[in-house]
């Protein structure tokens, strides 16, 4: 079972841990941590990137790094869930392009849990940029 718990620190600022008990500061306001919707969209970069780079290394290709960027818009109205969310990955190393489209794939599709939570109220799109140097 997972579990998690979040206490408020002050103002708009929550002190939230995990099963894993490493602590994450949570601040509706921006001003000293990510906000909840933040977090919302650096887990879903974070299980996919997770994804691809598990992937991409049992192909055994020769990944020298990821990254996955995300930009987002928001419902006007309360509640303001995700509507429509754009993913970029950015793949180094001598890898082949159809392995990263796979990859990609898979996660979105098969592996990413956070994804296909976020499919429920969010249009998922996604852009590969490859630096195959």
């Amino acid at each position: 079972m997972v579990k998690a718990n979040v206490k408020w620190a002050s103002e708009m600022q929550f002190a939230g841990t995990g099963n894993s008990g490493y602590p994450v500061l949570m601040d509706g306001n921006g001003k000293v941590g990510n906000s909840p919707m933040e977090l919302v969209l650096l887990a879903l970069c974070g299980c996919t990137a997770y994804d691809v780079v598990s992937i991409l290394q049992k192909k055994r290709e020769p990944l020298i790094a990821v990254e996955v960027s995300a930009e987002a818009e928001k419902a006007p109205e309360p509640p303001r869930v995700y509507t429509s969310i754009k993913l970029l990955y950015r793949v180094s190393g001598k890898v082949a392009r159809k392995a990263v489209e796979d990859a990609v794939r898979l996660s979105e599709e098969k592996y990413c849990s956070v994804s296909a939570m976020l499919n429920k109220t969010a249009r998922i799109s996604y852009e590969i940029k490859l630096d195959t140097d």
